[in-house]
């Protein structure tokens, strides 16, 4: 049999079918397998059908199919299911050959495959895909790391798929080491998670607040992705208010209020209570996921809980108020945005630092630039940022940014200061609110918290007389000893 195949894909889901698509259509020839391999016959008579897409019915035809070295990309479920094909891969591949997990894998599990792997000779890839169906069938954006020693081989297939920015830019470049791509990947989706909370708490001022229409909706939202908020989900939510169901009802309005997760958002605030960095915004999103799920028990509570009128009817009858505070609602959106950036990039320079990377926070900017689910106009900015300096400690430090926020406070102060007036849940734009709030706090009450800490477990203090680095204890009460505990860290 002929070696012809520049690539194999395993896993004929949507996302794998559209992926293989998308080589085909960039001129590589694919092997296409999938562990039901009756799905591979229906993908070669239909959707693959007329292309060059070649079928494998086992692991062994398909690996003969594969030009070396060998290039075999996994999008399967993530966890044991990718353990299991790469068990299945290594007696059939050779010194050279490579493994590429393009799902959503946590960054750790990416990093222990890639020492394992490699222990078998062959060469390892972790990387992010973000844009979904649509992104992965006409240009996705892709966050590979793993084996540097691989990134030649697979760059010409993974940047020719991905989608283009910024003067024909690929949305796609190496990361590095171990499980730096998928880490990446896992910080986007924790992006992403805030991103949608903020634009559902925008939505949830105008409607509950305002008691604006889902069509009245739809106007303000097509009008915010005409400026700074121009973003696949401000486009995205714009169109979803704008559907109707059959009877011509707002389809957004029969959907119960109950929202899912698949876990990499999680993985973002587990992560970062390791390291010590507050995504507060993400753990919020996170969160009212959670507490959206509770639905049975929040309609319970619902009526035995008591809480102010949520209607600003005096703000929705003046045409010029409800504008205001419109204007009000974009300025939370857009600053809270701000601050979500600002958080998540804190945690990838944490995650740098801890984890040995070199990342490049421009370049992962432009990545996220196009095919992505957060991809916007305002990814270009932050690019700008770390391209004017690379050692940019805090997004919040950077010129424009800076300004932004600071022509956005007034009426982001005034939205969540109405939205608990009002008992409007506003979590994210809240916390976003309260860690700007912390950040720009030279002082901050913590000295009473360290003093209860030494009080109650000898964990000791430093002082504000003294350098940093010495560590004092009291003996409060007059009855502990001098012992102090060595616990103490900041």
């Amino acid at each position: 049999m002929e070696a012809k195949a520049d690539i194999a894909l395993i896993g004929l889901a949507v996302m794998g079918q559209n992926l293989i698509l998308n080589m085909n259509d960039h001129g590589f020839t694919v092997v296409a397998y999938n562990r039901s391999t009756e799905k591979v016959d229906q993908f070669l008579a239909n959707e693959a059908k007329g292309t060059r897409v070649l079928g494998a019915h086992s692991i062994a035809e398909m690996v003969a199919k594969l030009k070396k070295p060998r290039r075999v990309m996994l999008l399967v479920k993530a966890g044991k299911p990718v353990d299991e094909f790469i068990e299945q891969l290594i007696p059939h591949l050779e010194a050279g050959d490579i493994i590429i997990d393009g799902g959503n894998s946590l960054f750790e599990d990416t990093s222990r495959r890639q020492k394992y792997v490699e222990a078998k000779r062959l060469l390892y890839v972790g990387t992010g895909v973000s844009g979904g169906e649509e992104g992965a069938r006409h240009g996705p954006s892709i966050m590979p790391g793993g084996s540097p020693e691989a990134w030649p081989f697979v760059r010409d297939i993974l940047q020719a798929v991905s989608a283009k920015a910024d003067g024909n830019a690929p949305c796609c470049e190496w990361v590095g080491e171990m499980g730096a791509g998928h880490y990446v990947k896992m910080v986007h989706n924790g992006i992403e998670y805030g991103d949608m909370q903020l634009i559902c708490e925008a939505y949830n001022l105008m409607k509950t607040g305002l008691g604006m229409s889902a069509g009245e909706m739809h106007e303000v939202f097509r009008e915010w992705n005409a400026g700074e908020l121009d973003s696949y989900l401000i486009e995205i939510t714009r169109d979803i208010l704008a559907k109707k169901d059959e009877d011509g009802t707002p389809l957004v309005d029969r959907i119960l209020d109950t929202a899912g997760q698949k876990g990499t958002g999680k993985w973002t605030v587990i992560n970062s209570q390791e390291l010590g960095i507050p995504i507060t915004l993400m753990a919020e999103a996170v969160y009212a996921r959670c507490v959206s799920a509770l639905k049975d028990e929040r309609v319970q509570a619902s009526a035995r809980l008591a809480g102010p009128d949520p209607a600003l009817t005096v703000v929705a009858a003046d045409p010029a108020k409800k504008q205001a505070f419109i204007a009000d609602i974009q300025s939370a959106l857009y600053a809270s945005k701000i601050v979500s950036y600002a958080q998540g990039y804190m945690l990838m320079r944490a995650a740098a630092k801890e984890y040995g990377w070199n990342l490049n926070y421009g370049g992962i900017a432009l990545m996220w630039r196009g095919g992505c689910i957060i991809r916007s106009r305002f990814l270009s900015r932050i690019k700008a940022a770390f391209d004017h300096n690379p050692a940019l400690s805090n997004l919040l430090l950077d010129d424009y940014f800076l300004d932004e926020i600071d022509k956005a406070q007034e009426g982001w102060r005034r939205v969540v200061a109405t939205a608990a007036s009002r008992g409007i849940p506003a979590p994210a734009f809240s916390t976003a609110l309260a860690f700007f709030d912390q950040y720009r706090s030279a002082v901050l009450p913590a000295n009473l918290l360290q003093a209860q800490r030494d009080y109650f477990g000898a964990h000791t203090y430093e002082r504000v007389d003294q350098p940093r680095g010495r560590f004092f204890h009291t003996n409060w009460t007059g009855k502990g000893g001098a012992t102090a505990s060595s616990t103490y860290n900041v």
